[in-house]
């Protein structure tokens, strides 16, 4: 009988599954264009969101949110387009239904561990002040501004940043082992949403998307942490906003 070789692997190794083409995975090639291509359409955003005044709050997180999707995309897209081409490479592949609820629940417990940092924080430093200000007005700002926040917050955002920072950053650092993939990959993710309340939150998401990918070789479940997340960022928002009118 052939030898188990799954029976010997350390205890304390992460669960990995690798695209289906692992020969074909993305390098340092993709990253260094996705990160060239981020940046550079973030770059482009924030000119465009600094130039809105503090009066139209509303719009301007709205335009937050489609600029964190577009750079995502974009930055997926040109990595896709470099060398490799192969969608199961960069985790664009089928999943079992099982760990897209995984994924939803996970993504609900990310928003709660949010919500007592930041209740945290306040008690501690004092500081009331929201990163995210723009985003929250931008939720509760009425119906119209509501659907476009779910789409560009909740749908479009979360696909494009896990395509990004999961399908090709953590993928690419995959080969130098799955702890310099999920860490590597969930550092960056973090930093990339900035040095404030938020950095703890990005990382916990970054890192149950990035360990989803290593167990399951697919980015979706990864999509469904973020998106609940975020959709549960949103929602909170606008409910609050319901109950006091």
């Amino acid at each position: 009988m052939p030898e188990n070789r799954l029976s010997t692997a350390p205890a304390a190794a992460l669960p990995d599954a690798p695209p289906a083409h692992a020969e074909k995975r993305p390098g340092w090639p993709e990253i260094a264009v996705a990160a060239v291509t981020y940046a550079a359409l973030v770059a482009a955003g924030i000119a465009v969101i600094v130039s809105i005044s503090d009066e139209h709050a509303v719009a301007r997180g709205i335009v937050s949110y489609a600029v964190s999707a577009l750079a995502g995309l974009g930055a997926f897209g040109i990595a896709f387009l470099l060398r490799v081409r192969d969608l199961a490479a960069f985790g664009l592949r089928r999943v079992a239904g099982k760990w897209l609820l995984l994924g939803a629940g996970l993504g609900a417990g990310a928003f709660l561990l949010n919500l007592v940092v930041a209740i945290a924080y306040v008690q501690i430093s004092g500081d009331t002040s929201n990163p995210q200000g723009d985003y929250r007005a931008a939720a509760s700002g009425g119906a119209l501004s509501f659907v476009l926040t779910i789409l560009f917050g909740a749908i479009a955002t979360p696909i494009g940043e896990e395509l990004a920072f999961r399908g090709v950053l953590a993928n690419a650092l995959g080969r130098y082992g799955p702890w310099a993939g999920v860490i590597g990959s969930s550092a960056i993710f973090a930093l990339a949403h900035g040095v404030n309340i938020i950095l703890p939150i990005a990382f916990v998401v970054g890192a149950t998307s990035a360990l989803l990918l290593r167990r399951t070789g697919s980015v979706w479940p990864g999509v469904c942490v973020h998106a609940v997340n975020n959709g549960m960022s949103v929602l909170a928002p606008a409910l609050l906003a319901l109950s006091v009118t």
